[in-house]
């Protein structure tokens, strides 16, 4: 990994590229491709942060961040929640870090915006991410969304 990674905003310019991105092909049940993320993010702007991965000039992955203020206080599971709503890495790069990159600066944004716990959701399987995202400091919250498990990352901690 080098010291050239950085996120971009989707952009006109970029789009394109952006929804070319393709994981592996034993991903690709497992992961929403960018195109649909795109359009939930443009559905919902109040809550997605939609960025694009770069190696210096070469794009290698998106995430897309959430971040929820509105819940209902009279729910105690409804709380406002942050964190990672999609991650795609592109089939050729892959194992090089970009994911722990696009994390842990999604983790930075959460933390900015004042909040102390990430969010991430995967299908649980034997190509899914969890060994990844347990590796980065995420736990098994006990949850369920839908047939994905739940997890949070306590950021207060180094």
């Amino acid at each position: 990994m080098t010291s050239s990674l950085r996120l971009e905003k989707v952009t006109p310019d970029n789009v394109e590229a952006a929804c070319r991105l393709t994981v592996q092909p034993d991903q690709e049940g497992l992961v929403a491709p960018v195109a649909r993320s795109l359009a939930e993010a443009y559905a919902q702007p109040e809550v997605a942060w939609p960025r694009l991965i770069f190696d210096g000039e070469q794009l290698v992955g998106f995430v897309m961040g959430f971040f929820l203020v509105r819940f209902d206080p009279d729910k105690p599971e409804d709380r406002p929640r942050s964190g990672i709503w999609r991650l795609n890495i592109a089939a050729g790069h892959q194992g090089h870090g970009y994911g722990r990159f696009a994390v842990e600066s999604l983790c930075e944004e959460v933390r900015r915006r004042g909040q102390t716990c990430a969010t991430v959701s995967w299908v649980p399987g034997e190509h899914g991410p969890e060994r990844f995202y347990l590796r980065l400091g995420f736990r098994r919250t006990g949850e369920m969304s839908g047939d994905q498990v739940v997890g949070e990352r306590d950021l207060t901690r180094g």
